[in-house]
């Protein structure tokens, strides 16, 4: 058997406002943010075969990192594979954070998962998905924010309807057993650096919003 095909460079990522093609910075901010939170290894993945959890570099920053973004008002986004997997680790623990998840609202994108949902507080969308979110951005509530979901991410990044791309970079690199390509089928795209920060001495957060529409 041949070798499987490696992943082209990670491509440039340019995020725009889809609402206005010259919105400011300070226009976007006034709306209902829609943030993805993606945790990946230096070569770009999102998971690796037979890695542990948080790629094997939990420690007290991230922890706390994880916790308290749980414990922000938000609404969370995800599709039909992460929803199954999520809902059956919930169901199957009474810890903090399966109770904390079991308490926020969710909503489902999927167009083959039966109704009604059994995890609670859980709501299926079944319409397009830029037209949920664009009404989604244009009510009240709290903040939008995705959970893994990788073909739902890409289609956000795609559509232009993400505000904060937040990438957690693990010091690590998958040559060999990576899976989940994150910048897999994307466009070039262009970010603005918004935010860095180093947790636990290892792992770099970076926060990046809309880049600009005139370079």
């Amino acid at each position: 058997m041949g070798e499987p095909d490696r992943p082209q460079p990670a491509v440039l990522l340019t995020i725009r406002h889809s609402r206005q093609r010259n919105a400011t910075w300070g226009d976007v901010l006034t709306a209902r943010q829609l943030t993805v939170d993606l945790f990946i290894t230096l070569d770009g993945f999102a998971a690796g075969r037979d890695a542990p959890a948080y790629f094997g570099y939990l420690g007290p920053d991230l922890e706390r990192w994880v916790h308290d973004e749980l414990e922000r008002p938000q609404v969370i986004l995800m599709g039909r594979v992460t929803y199954e997997v999520l809902s059956s680790i919930s169901q199957a623990r009474t810890d903090g954070v399966a109770t904390r998840m079991d308490e926020l609202p969710k909503l489902v994108f999927s167009s083959t998962l039966p109704e009604p949902l059994a995890w609670n507080n859980s709501r299926l969308v079944t319409s397009e998905l830029g037209e949920a979110i664009h009404a989604l951005k244009e009510q009240p509530g709290a903040p939008l924010r995705t959970a893994g979901s990788l073909s739902l991410v890409r289609s956000l990044l795609q559509l232009g309807l993400v505000d904060r791309l937040r990438l957690m970079v693990f010091p690590q690199i998958l040559g060999a057993t990576g899976e989940e390509w994150i910048f897999a089928d994307l466009p070039d795209l262009d970010l603005d650096l918004v935010e860095t920060k180093v947790l636990d001495s290892r792992l770099l957060l970076t926060e990046y919003g809309p880049g600009p529409t005139d370079r």
